[in-house]
């Protein structure tokens, strides 16, 4: 066992020794590669009010994507929608809470729910229900911010342990910044 100690001690010694850092002769530059994404994600937010639409019994309204971001195929990024809700703090004022959406609530008339669809233009935010919303309180319609985070593909797969109903998380993990 000593012998086969010295014998790694050794090589490691002579390959430290022998090499003096020059990486050898270099060939010619290659051509440049294509700019690839920086992997970040994009957040942006918008205050809102939905808009009622009888024909189908739901509230909607469209939110453009920023024309900085760089949106691909609505496959190929992942879009996630969070709803602010302002909680009372301790002590007095409020402090943000932000939950993902689909998002439910149970009223006495029934359930309505939050839910979203994208393009790579824009985001449709929605409120759908099991009931005549026609009536809705603008507690749920009106004044209704939202934050969007658009990540790549590329950081969405490798990251898909990141719990996405967890903002700060998503936040924290893709560094995203605010508008």
């Amino acid at each position: 066992m000593k012998k086969f100690l010295s014998l790694i001690v050794l090589t490691s010694l002579f390959f430290v020794a022998c090499s003096d850092g020059d990486p050898g002769p270099q060939g010619p530059q290659g051509p440049p590669g294509e700019d690839g994404l920086d992997g970040l994600g994009y957040t942006f937010e918008r205050t809102i009010d939905l808009e009622y639409l009888s024909d189908v019994n739901y509230y909607s309204q469209l939110i453009d994507i920023p024309a900085e971001v760089d949106t691909f195929e609505p496959e190929s990024d992942a879009v996630l929608v969070y709803r602010l809700e302002l909680l009372d703090a301790e002590g007095g004022g409020t402090v943000d809470s932000w939950s993902l959406i689909p998002q439910n609530f149970f009223l006495e008339e029934g359930t309505i729910q939050y839910v979203y669809n994208h393009t790579v233009a824009d985001v449709e935010i929605i409120i759908d229900g099991n009931f005549d919303l026609s009536g809705l309180s603008t507690q749920f319609t009106d004044d209704q911010t939202f934050r969007i985070v658009v990540l790549p593909s590329a950081t969405f797969e490798a990251n898909a342990d990141v719990d996405f109903s967890n903002f700060n998380q998503v936040k924290d993990r893709f560094n995203l910044s605010f508008e």
